[in-house]
C-alpha cells in the first residue's frame, strides 16, 4: 500500500506544504531573493540557517526572521574554495542534519561587450557555479543525515537560477552572469540524476524580474522599469511570496516527487512572453 501519511500528518493542505521542524540552509539569505525565501521558511516554522558574507546584514536579517521562528547566522565568503570549506564546516557544526539546502548566493557583472573583462567570468562563476557544486558535496553528510532521520522523505537541494540562464536572453549586458545561470540549470539536472538514488532531490528555481539590490539600478529609471514590466505577460514584478512559495513547494511533501526541474517564476516571460 502506498504511503499516505507523513511526519506532518495525513496528506492534505497542511501536511502537504508543511516545512515545520525542518532545518533549512540558505546561502546569501540576508538580502534579495535569499531573504524572501528564508522568510517563507521561517514563517513555516522551519529552523533557518542563513549564510551571509556580511556580518551586519546577516545579523539584521536573522533578527527579523526570529520574529517568525528560529534563525541562526553563519558568516562566510563563498568566492573561494577555502571559503566554501569554512562555511561548510561552520554549517555542519550548528546543523549536522540539513533537510533543505538553498543555493542563493550570487554575483553579477554588467558591462559592454568590448569591455567585459575576462576576470568577470572567474568572479561570477566562482560564486554562482563552483560554490554550488563544492558546497553541495561538502554538505552531503548533513543531507544524508536528514534522509536517515526521516525514512521515506527526501532531503532537498534548491538552486536559484534565473530566466537569464535561458531561454530568455537579457537585454542587459551581463554575459558572465547569464552563462553562469545556464550552467546552474545544467548542474542542477546533473546533481539530480546522481543523487536521486540517495533520496536527495535537486531542483532549480529560475526567477524573472524581482525588485532586489541586484536589479535596483536596472529599475531605477521609471521609463525603463515600465518597459521591462510591459514585457512580462502578468504585468508586474515578482513578489516575495512568489519565489518563497516555489521554494516551499519543492521543500515540502508536495514536491517530494519532483527532481531535476528548472521552475521559472517569471510571470510568463519565458513561457509565453
Amino acid at each position: 500500500m502506498e504511503e499516505t501519511y507523513t511526519r506532518s500528518g495525513p496528506v492534505g493542505p497542511d501536511g502537504l506544504f508543511s516545512v515545520e521542524g525542518m532545518t533549512v540552509v540558505v546561502t546569501g539569505g540576508a538580502t534579495g531573493i535569499g531573504r524572501m525565501v528564508a522568510g517563507g521558511f521561517a514563517a513555516g516554522r522551519a529552523r533557518v540557517v542563513l549564510v551571509s558574507r556580511r556580518p551586519e546584514a546577516g545579523e539584521e536579517a536573522a533578527a527579523q526572521l526570529r520574529a517568525s521562528g528560529c534563525c541562526e547566522v553563519v558568516i562566510g565568503d563563498l568566492s573561494t574554495a577555502e571559503g566554501v570549506d569554512r562555511v561548510v564546516a561552520r554549517v555542519l557544526a550548528v546543523a549536522p542534519v540539513v533537510d533543505v539546502l538553498v543555493h542563493n548566493a550570487g554575483a553579477t557583472w554588467v558591462g559592454p561587450l568590448e569591455d567585459h573583462p575576462y576576470d568577470a567570468f572567474d568572479a561570477v562563476w566562482a560564486v554562482n557555479v563552483k560554490a554550488v557544486f563544492r558546497m553541495t558535496v561538502g554538505l552531503l553528510p548533513g543531507l544524508r543525515a536528514a534522509v536517515a532521520a526521516r525514512p521515506g522523505e527526501p532531503a532537498r537541494v534548491i538552486t536559484i537560477g534565473s530566466i537569464d540562464g535561458g531561454p530568455v536572453v537579457s537585454p542587459v549586458e551581463n554575459y558572465a552572469y547569464g552563462a553562469s545561470k545556464a550552467a546552474v540549470h545544467q548542474l542542477t539536472r546533473h546533481l539530480a540524476r546522481r543523487l536521486a538514488g540517495e533520496r536527495v532531490t535537486v531542483n532549480a528555481v529560475a526567477p524573472g524580474l524581482f525588485a532586489t539590490s541586484m536589479t535596483a539600478e536596472l529599475l531605477a529609471d521609471p521609463a525603463q522599469r515600465e518597459r521591462l514590466v510591459a514585457g512580462i505577460p502578468l504585468g508586474r514584478l515578482g513578489r516575495a511570496e512568489d519565489v518563497a512559495g516555489a521554494a516551499l513547494f519543492l521543500a515540502s511533501r508536495a514536491g517530494a516527487y519532483v527532481t531535476g526541474v528548472v521552475l521559472p517564476i517569471d510571470g510568463g516571460e519565458s513561457g509565453c512572453g
